[in-house]
């Protein structure tokens, strides 16, 4: 009834773990969006994130698209200055928005790099396991040659020594019928 109980509770134990490693990265994701709409208002609010963090990215963002589309639309090369930054309104808020957005793929990312970490590391201990098991039936099958090959030798040491004790005197059949009486 033991080794039932053993044999059921590692399953038991992956199948649970497993919709609870699912569950927690769904969780982490969810949380990640208010965080990054904290860190929007936030960015919005500081004049430090506005003007290093925000705006810079924003507008560089703003010419490469320009760029691209004039050139989809076969409008010719744009030169450096053609383009026309964004008001500080509206690059503080795509600014904020490419924040909010880089913080939600990011905890993507590595909620993905800790699911393939964990699934990695589950093989590993599994290949780990079988590898050792192999090596103790292989252990045991060394042990089971010795133990033959040394009964194997004892068997015939055995044989010859029953070779060797053959019976006093040989008796034939002919030697059975003539027996002798005494006195004729």
């Amino acid at each position: 009834m033991r080794s039932q109980c053993e044999t059921v509770l590692p399953g038991l134990e992956t199948t649970m773990v497993f919709p609870i490693a699912k569950l927690a990265s769904l969780a982490i994701k969810q949380l990640s969006k208010p965080v990054a709409r904290y860190a929007k208002e936030g960015a919005k609010r500081s004049e430090f994130f506005k003007r290093y963090v925000c705006m810079p990215p924003a507008q560089l963002y703003h010419w490469m698209e320009v760029k691209l589309k004039m050139r989809i639309l076969g409008l010719g090369k744009t030169k450096p200055g053609s383009v026309a930054p964004l008001n500080e309104q509206m690059a503080t808020e795509l600014g904020a928005e490419m924040l909010g957005e880089s913080i939600v793929f990011m905890v993507g990312v590595l909620t993905l790099y800790a699911e393939y970490w964990r699934q990695s590391r589950n093989t590993q201990i599994k290949e780990d396991s079988q590898n050792e098991r192999l090596k103790e039936l292989e252990e045991k099958l060394l042990d089971l040659q010795v133990v033959t090959e040394k009964q194997d030798m004892q068997i015939r040491h055995l044989s010859r020594l029953l070779a060797g004790f053959g019976p006093p005197h040989q008796v034939t059949q002919d030697s059975n019928q003539t027996v002798r009486q005494p006195g004729k």
